[in-house]
């Protein structure tokens, strides 16, 4: 049975800054052509009396892009008649109209985010000049409880939905929070955009691969595509890169011994059991053994202090070498003990 290593049940903020401050660094002259289209607002403008040809001109508009927003994210069947079609397009307009009107007005300017995304694609571009990187973002509205932001080829797909702010009324609902969390939902605000696209851009540069590895080998994976994101991001906070609350962040620093002895005292360091892996290397509201105020994913918080540990002592370390080297190769030689 695991010991519990609880944390403070009052937070003990003698941290710091949890903010990234590594400015990272010019690319100002790194050439990268982006352009935005606005998919949610040539869909909301069609004429509900007449939804199958103005779907079918969207269609030429936006060719890939418009099947896989009906047939995946709407789960429209293409068996299915036309006028079923309409008649589920019609109620899911309907339904989402409010949806609609909220991300208007808070998304009516999106060249904001449309430059942070290309500043990170410059970062991307500058550490893997090979890489291809997608030149067109394409905003949309499904539904609340289905995809968000997707990468698909060369273009960034951002899910207006569910960045809403963390208040939003949908989110409240049952059918949405038996999908997305309270602890997920925390994240659904306009500043996810761009570090979810470029969370997206790391799992496709390096796909995760989990199937017969020890938790430290995972731990220092996660740890290793966390910093890849801080090099695509840099100046972001770091609680918004690993998805903790600014509070949790400071809490996890201030208690990094507590969640190093965790692993270390229990000896699970070396278990390869994903069911038992799975509780310290993925989203979850809180680690148990740690307390309630332990956030989850807390492996891949000690995984990145590991990395840093490591880059601090082999000076030069490219993100390309870092994401080649082996993991037990930086847990050996970064000698990780807080």
């Amino acid at each position: 049975m695991l010991k519990p290593l609880m944390f403070s049940l009052l937070f003990i903020v003698i941290f710091t800054s949890c903010k990234n401050n590594n400015d990272g660094p010019d690319v100002s002259s790194v050439k990268i052509n982006l352009t935005t289209k606005r998919f949610e607002k040539d869909f909301f403008a069609i004429d509900t009396n007449n939804i199958i040809p103005q779907i079918n001109k969207l269609a030429a508009e936006y060719p890939r892009f418009s099947d896989n927003f009906l047939t995946t994210i709407l789960g429209i069947d293409s068996k299915w008649p036309p006028d079923t079609t309409a008649y589920y397009l019609k109620g899911f307009i309907a339904y989402n109209r409010n949806v609609y009107d909220s991300a208007e007005k808070i998304f009516a300017n999106f060249s904001p985010y449309e430059k942070d995304i290309k500043h990170g694609l410059q970062h991307v571009k500058y550490y893997f000049p090979a890489y291809k990187i997608p030149n067109n973002i394409i905003t949309y509205i499904g539904p609340a409880d289905g995809y968000g932001d997707i990468l698909d080829e060369n273009v960034l797909i951002v899910g207006l939905h569910a960045h809403l702010g963390k208040d939003f009324p949908l989110y409240k609902t049952s059918a949405v929070a038996e999908t997305y969390p309270q602890y997920i939902t925390e994240r659904f605000t306009p500043e996810y955009i761009v570090v979810n696209c470029m969370k997206n851009i790391v799992l496709d540069l390096y796909p995760e691969n989990t199937e017969d590895k020890r938790l430290i080998i995972q731990m220092i994976e996660k740890g290793k595509r966390l910093h890849l994101l801080q090099q695509f991001l840099p100046g972001t906070d770091e609680y918004k890169l690993i998805g903790y609350t600014a509070g949790q962040m400071k809490d996890s620093y201030t208690h990094e011994a507590i969640i190093w002895d965790l692993f270390v005292q229990n000896n699970i360091l070396q278990v390869a059991d994903n069911n038992l892996i799975k509780n310290y290397v993925s989203e979850g509201p809180k680690t148990q053994e740690l307390g309630e105020n332990a956030p989850g994913n807390i492996g891949s918080f000690a995984g990145w202090q590991i990395v840093k540990k490591y880059l601090k002592k082999k000076a030069g370390i490219t993100p390309a070498i870092l994401m080649q080297t082996d993991p037990e190769k930086i847990y050996q030689e970064a000698k990780y003990k807080p």
